[in-house]
């Protein structure tokens, strides 16, 4: 491994404002470039003016986050198992977390393009829309499917580089994925005029460009000398320690998907116009997602090089640096959201009464930075020190939160009564994990020392 990979000298480490930047920065710029891919869609689509193929671009997105989402494990949890040897400075097997990474993201690709037509014909059962926004999808869920196993490989490069806390290549791959993505929807889109089925083949261009390009960086970088033997990547006990510690981690995700999925497939059931609308306001929350994930990112290496070192005193601070990071530019979105919100409403699409619906509920939007932001930092740390079971179970009882809150607040408030619960699911993410973080802490690293 190259020096800038190699862990620091026994248990001890610093966490400093510029340690957790050099991390925050080069990953807000690569995760704020991926809602530009679904910004780019919705407003490349919205220059066609029909309501149904944005709708046909928001449900098709839908159903891949809930995909990449579910099995987004191959990022989350190679990070942490890579954090935790790097702070153990186990090398060997730093290499051989990246390799098992790959080779399931490989397996489950393969497999989901092969049910690819069942989980179209599920996800389209439950999320509704008018025929016409079904057939878009449909168009766009075909074509961008063959990208899965390019997709999930990214995620697993992604989610090693982080661990090793190599911002900087991380950053260059995102950038290269969703410039290309960008460029090749603009092209094929507004270029070659092949409507809804160009913007998918842009997305599966970019990812499986990238992951070729990605493997050309990883690989000749690793140290031979480090380099774990066939046996030992292939060793059946540490693939299935691997896939049993992001197990939960999966469930999370796949929680968590099946809430915005049941908040599109509320919005779908007001019409289309409320569904693109919804559609258009989701992109800015996503922003803000991006735009907080670099320190959650941040806090995932840290947490997890902390825990790999047993040192309790890294931990700590790491959490309340990224936190009052967090906190600070949580602030600034919504702040950007209030003032530029109407203008970027026109930008991405040309229907007015999909730009009147989304200024009606652009307030929701803004505020969600603020609600979220938490739970967003939260989720950094209980990957890096891959406490999963307590982020499965706080999700869980966060998710029940929310289908009670929507269950009182639709019939008699509407579509800002699903506002307001996606804004108390939010909250309620961050407020549990917090409260089991001080426990968690507690089990891990023990009493507290004098020096912490």
């Amino acid at each position: 491994m190259n020096d800038a990979s190699a862990p620091a000298a026994g248990r001890a480490f610093a966490v400093t404002h510029r340690g957790i930047l050099a991390i925050a920065v080069p990953m807000t710029l690569a995760y704020l470039s991926t809602p530009l891919l679904g910004i780019t869609d919705m407003a490349v689509i919205g220059r066609i003016g029909d309501a149904a193929l944005i709708g046909g671009v928001a449900l098709g997105a839908v159903i891949f986050d809930f995909i990449f989402s579910t099995f987004n494990f191959l990022r989350s949890g190679t990070t942490g198992l890579t954090a935790q040897a790097y702070g153990a400075g186990d090398r060997p097997e730093m290499q051989a977390v990246l390799f098992r990474a790959l080779l399931i993201a490989l397996a489950i690709g393969v497999a989901v393009i092969l049910l690819g037509r069942p989980i179209l014909t599920l996800a389209l059962a439950g999320l509704g829309g008018s025929p016409a926004v079904q057939a878009a999808t449909t168009t766009y869920f075909d074509i961008r499917l063959l990208s899965t196993p390019f997709a999930l490989a990214n995620y697993a490069m992604l989610g090693w580089l982080v661990g090793l806390g190599r911002a900087t290549a991380g950053l260059v791959l995102q950038t290269v994925l969703n410039g290309l993505n960008i460029a090749l929807t603009v092209l094929f889109v507004l270029g070659f005029g092949w409507g809804i089925a160009g913007a998918g083949l842009g997305t599966a261009v970019g990812e499986a460009v990238t992951a070729c390009l990605g493997l050309l960086v990883i690989l000749p970088s690793l140290d031979r000398r480090d380099r774990p033997a066939r046996a030992v990547v292939l060793d059946r006990a540490a693939i299935i320690r691997m896939v049993a510690v992001n197990r939960d981690i999966m469930i999370r995700s796949f929680a968590l998907l099946f809430a915005f999925g049941f908040f599109a497939s509320r919005g779908a059931a007001f019409g289309d116009v409320t569904l693109a609308a919804n559609a258009v306001l989701m992109n800015l929350f996503l922003v803000g997602g991006y735009f907080l994930d670099g320190f959650a990112a941040a806090a995932e290496q840290y947490a997890g090089r902390a825990v790999g070192a047993r040192y309790r005193a890294a931990f700590v601070r790491s959490v309340w640096l990224t936190l009052l990071w967090g906190y600070g530019l949580a602030f600034v979105a919504a702040a950007v959201f209030a003032l530029a919100g109407p203008a970027i409403i026109d930008l991405m699409t040309a229907n007015e009464e999909v730009r009147e619906m989304a200024r009606r509920y652009l307030p929701w939007a803004v505020a969600t930075p603020i609600a979220g932001v938490l739970a967003f930092q939260m989720d950094g740390v209980f990957i890096g020190a891959t406490w999963s079971r307590d982020m499965r179970n706080m999700m869980l009882a966060s998710l029940v939160l929310f289908l009670a809150v929507w269950w009182w607040a639709e019939p008699a408030l509407g579509t800002d009564g699903l506002w307001l619960a996606l804004l108390v699911f939010l909250s309620a993410r961050g407020l549990t994990l917090a409260w089991r973080c001080r426990g968690r802490i507690a089990a891990t690293f023990g009493p507290r020392d004098e020096a912490d």
